[in-house]
């Protein structure tokens, strides 16, 4: 989704922030922005975690009862 923006496109998002947001309001942005995303790959890393465990756990019963 983002490789087809290049470096000319991404100044122009960061100026636009800039402008939009302001110096001050935009590492606030950028922060909450990093702890969401950092948030949404625990969530997904321990669902994902969930499903391999128990996908496991059918497995060895299969097992067990052949």
């Amino acid at each position: 989704m983002l490789s087809n923006i290049g470096i000319p496109g991404l100044i122009l998002i960061f100026t636009l922030a800039l402008i939009i947001f302001g110096p001050k309001k935009l590492p606030e942005i950028g922060r909450a922005f990093g702890q969401t995303l950092k948030e949404f790959k625990k969530s997904t890393r321990e669902l994902t975690s969930d499903i391999t465990d128990d996908i496991a756990d059918d497995i060895k019963e299969i097992k067990e009862i052949k």
